[in-house]
């Protein structure tokens, strides 16, 4: 079907008839669009056909079993999803504002379990009318228009926007269960060699993150092997073998297994201080600390800042940041720097 008119339609579009487009566009499918917004069938080929009409083009190509968008309809959908999702967390924050007073954090499921969540009964002890959501996926969320509030971001600077927050840097360090260090005492290096070493298994395939791995850590203080028929002084990079290795994808799985005895873990210093503090954890080598670029950042979504719960929990945070700074002896870079307190 091709609309034509001698006069192109000038007027804006109604946007009720919108979202049942998106939803047809979506599932490609006019039966499971009317189920998900509790229509008819023939209620919603009315709105599209109402739609095109006003648009003045076909938005879909009907087959018999199956619809498919046209090149017109494909650029309405990329509009008009972007639309109402803004639309639909500008609602969402309408809703939330009238309600009960919230703050929505977005950050990734170490940083929440090893850091933040353990923090969180000390802020809702002070502040009992703020209700707190945590998501915690490795999905990029944009400020901007999403209902988040705070995103806690790990990166190099170089990634981050001028408005971040810097929160903390990081340092690695080998660390075991005390119970561990008994049976397989660990004073020098070459000690390493008689223990399971644990660390991040998908480092070696994410560019930065590759400074979470052993071989990062020996490139700085493993003894380098000769390299096998060569003279003048030249040296292969730093090995080790040790007596199995562990890989595993996420921070707090590495730390766990460390904690139970399992090897000795290349550990993020801001995620286990609290641990090593404690006694849970110790730091064999504590003179082997490797300075990694990557830094922990605090990001406030720009309609959020002014919300008096927004500004008390970003308070809160910066002075629990500071506290991990001290534990950790941060000293940062000062062209990193950006108002931390």
């Amino acid at each position: 079907m091709q609309l034509t008119s001698s006069h192109p339609r000038t007027r804006p579009i109604a946007a009720g008839h919108l979202r049942a487009f998106e939803a047809v566009a979506r599932h490609l499918n006019f039966r499971a669009a009317a189920e998900e917004l509790s229509l008819t069938q023939s209620a919603v080929s009315r709105q599209i056909q109402a739609l095109e009409d006003e648009v003045g083009t076909a938005l879909f190509l009907r087959h018999t079993r199956a619809v498919e968008l046209t090149s017109a309809g494909s650029q309405l959908l990329r509009a008009s999803s972007m639309a109402l999702e803004r639309i639909d967390a500008a609602v969402r924050q309408i809703r939330q504002s009238a309600g009960r007073k919230a703050v929505a954090i977005t950050t990734w499921a170490s940083f929440a379990s090893m850091w933040l969540i353990p923090r969180l009964e000390a802020f809702q002890r002070d502040h009992p009318d703020i209700d707190i959501r945590i998501d915690a996926t490795d999905a990029a969320v944009d400020l901007a228009t999403s209902d988040v509030d705070l995103a806690l971001r790990y990166a190099v600077p170089q990634a981050m926007p001028a408005s971040a927050h810097r929160l903390f840097g990081e340092q690695l360090t080998p660390v075991a269960s005390p119970w561990l260090l008994k049976t397989h005492p660990i004073q020098s290096i070459d000690d390493l060699s008689r223990c399971a070493l644990i660390e991040a298994g998908d480092a070696h395939r994410t560019r930065h993150l590759e400074w979470l791995t052993w071989q990062r850590w020996l490139d700085t203080f493993g003894t380098p092997a000769p390299v096998s028929g060569k003279r003048g002084g030249r040296h292969a990079p730093a090995k080790l073998s040790p007596q199995r290795w562990m890989y595993f994808n996420y921070a707090n799985q590495i730390v766990q297994a460390a904690l139970t005895g399992q090897g000795v873990a290349l550990a993020r210093l801001p995620l286990v201080a609290e641990s090593l503090a404690s006694g849970a954890l110790v730091e064999p080598l504590p003179h082997t600390r490797l300075d990694s670029p990557l830094v922990y950042w605090l990001l406030v979504a720009p309609r959020s800042a002014q919300r008096p719960e927004v500004k008390a929990f970003c308070d809160w945070l910066l002075l629990q940041a500071a506290a991990t700074r001290e534990a950790i002896g941060d000293v940062p870079d000062p062209d990193t720097l950006d108002d931390m307190d």
